[in-house]
């Protein structure tokens, strides 16, 4: 399936969608283009915020864009593989089945599947700037997110049949 199609059928059931996905076989690339996606995704989720920004403070966009490109291609993708390893141990301590792929799986897609609340987090901090509107979006997000991740690392970490 297209990721598209995908990311649209994981708001409907994404335990579904990450069986499929691990049905696919283990491919790492996958994985890592999942991550690098979300992390593209993320920057620039971030540009309508850091011109905001830039505008109403008067600092230098160039400087703020190339911080947080640095943060996003380069810092988060290690720092997430961390995350996956360390959410992989404690399953494993609670009894978990899984694979360390499956751990990484389950938080990439979780992650990549999530940004259109991203992007609409990025509109809404760059047009509305901050206040309620921004945090009920950003509430919404997590939430879905976790809801994400949890099926994911559940349908990820089950015995074996």
């Amino acid at each position: 399936m297209q990721v598209t199609s995908d990311i649209t059928a994981t708001y409907r059931g994404p335990g579904r969608v990450m069986k499929r996905l691990l049905e696919m076989g283990q491919r790492e690339d996958r994985a890592l283009a999942f991550l690098m996606a979300f992390c593209v995704i993320m920057f620039f989720a971030q540009l309508p915020r850091l011109s905001r920004e830039a505008h109403l403070t008067g600092q230098d966009l160039n400087m703020m864009l190339g911080g947080t490109l640095l943060a996003w291609i380069f810092i988060a993708p290690l720092l997430l593989y961390a995350l996956a390893g360390l959410t992989h141990l404690i399953a494993k301590a609670i009894g978990g089945q899984g694979s360390w792929y499956g751990a990484r799986l389950a938080l990439f897609w979780s992650l990549l599947a999530s940004t259109p609340l991203l992007l609409l987090h990025g509109l809404v901090a760059g047009f509305m700037g901050p206040g309620l509107e921004l945090q009920i979006v950003g509430v919404l997000w997590l939430v879905v997110f976790g809801w994400f991740w949890i099926s994911s690392l559940r349908q990820v970490e089950r015995p074996a049949s």
